[in-house]
């Protein structure tokens, strides 16, 4: 029940692709490797943005062209991480907090790995959704 994100992350390969990616290469490359963002980092490797299905919805809702559209220019910018000592309940609370459903696992400025909302098992779920209901009896 008390899963780390060490853990749940153990073996992932990473998918991160440089800013001046296209959307159209970064939702062509999510789909070859199953992924549902891709991590986007400079030339030194350090991560500087996540770019994920929602943002290839909104990026093609705008009208914009996904074969010229830069992921600088439609990814989100320097995105909140987890260390991967955490369990697997503080980064579901992170997620729901944020509104988000990928977060990137960071230990000293190297992203391990990525968690998404799929990838934690019904207790853990559950425990959260146990945690905003008794949160809402309390307010």
């Amino acid at each position: 029940m008390n899963r780390k994100l060490a853990d749940i992350i153990e073996g992932q390969k990473l998918l991160v692709l440089p800013d001046h990616a296209t959307v159209r290469e970064a939702c062509r490359s999510m789909w070859e490797c199953r992924k549902g963002s891709v991590l986007v980092a400079d030339d030194q490797q350090r991560l500087i943005g996540i770019f994920t299905g929602r943002d290839a919805v909104r990026t093609l809702a705008e009208g914009k062209s996904a074969e010229t559209t830069t992921l600088a220019q439609v990814m989100t910018h320097d995105p909140v991480t987890i260390a991967p000592g955490c369990y697997a309940i503080d980064a579901l609370r992170e997620m729901n907090n944020r509104g988000v459903r990928h977060l990137p696992v960071a230990e000293r400025g190297r992203v391990l790995g990525v968690v998404a909302r799929s990838d934690f098992k019904g207790m853990e779920i559950d425990r959260l959704d146990d945690e905003d209901r008794l949160w809402e009896c309390i307010r």
